[in-house]
């Protein structure tokens, strides 16, 4: 096993080959910090080259699945340009290396998800969601742009008017909702999820591995395609960590209440 240096990550091997990952931060809903971030980054590849595994089911401990960027890590972003340079990094490595890896990802969302949650969640080839699951891109909620998966993939799932209604508003969506519009998989009772999700593992892992695998790679071509406009999403999302309307949006968060943001004066800029 090559997992041992995980710190908010669990690894449990199941039968058939099949691999259960769980977020492991449930005091603060899973909420990504620059370790969990670093390592959502890095466990794909890892997974490559795990000849054990052969289907990976990713979920959250506790009730959330992942509630976004730990505002200590957003705020250190925050007119930080190393540390801005290396969430660019991290971020385009989750999103490139799920693309990558050929063995498929399943993701059953039992809760809130959010931010790079909600990018390894809607990244993933099967998303299973519990009826009582709440996602937001959340991008816009801090006053930054839509950067870190929603422009390669909600287009895709969803169609261009329901993302860019969502990303716009950054309004929640429930399970329901989401398998409504198909941006997940399947939408079942937050009591099965997890039967499900295995359940569907079991049939990936049974099946033809080869024949899976190359599926997988071809039909995420449409992804790679799309790979000019996440670039450039993502690097405008960065942009924004040096505007006061970031600084404002992790206060108002913090601080429960509406945001007031600054605006933006393109003939100051």
């Amino acid at each position: 096993m090559r997992y041992g240096g995980y710190q908010h990550l669990l690894f449990e091997p199941k039968d058939g080959g099949i691999l259960l990952i769980t977020i492991n931060r449930p005091e603060v809903l899973n909420a990504a910090n620059d370790r969990l971030h670093r390592e959502l980054s890095h466990v794909w590849r890892d997974i490559a080259e795990d000849d054990d595994t052969r289907v990976a089911v990713i979920t959250g401990a506790g009730k959330s699945f992942s509630a976004g960027g730990d505002l200590d890590m957003i705020a250190g972003m925050a007119g930080n340009a190393t540390n801005v340079a290396r969430a660019w990094k991290e971020a385009g490595d989750i999103v490139y290396n799920m693309i990558n890896l050929d063995k498929p990802i399943i993701s059953a969302i039992n809760g809130v998800a959010v931010g790079a949650g909600l990018a390894v969640a809607l990244m993933a080839d099967i998303s299973i969601a519990a009826d009582t699951m709440r996602i937001t891109d959340g991008h816009l909620r801090l006053g930054v742009a839509a950067g870190d998966h929603a422009a390669i993939i909600w287009p895709l799932l969803c169609g261009m008017a329901k993302a860019k209604y969502y990303l716009l508003t950054a309004d929640f969506i429930d399970g329901k909702e989401a398998e409504r519009i198909g941006l997940v998989s399947l939408c079942v009772p937050v009591a099965q999820l997890m039967q499900k999700a295995m359940e569907v593992a079991g049939k990936l892992a049974r099946g033809p591995q080869q024949a899976i695998r190359f599926t997988k790679r071809s039909l995420n071509n449409w992804l790679r395609a799309a790979g000019p406009t996440f670039d450039a999403s993502l690097a405008m999302e960065m942009l924004g960590f040096f505007s006061p309307d970031v600084v404002e949006g992790v206060a108002a968060i913090r601080e429960k209440r509406q945001p007031s943001f600054p605006g933006f004066n393109p003939a100051k800029a």
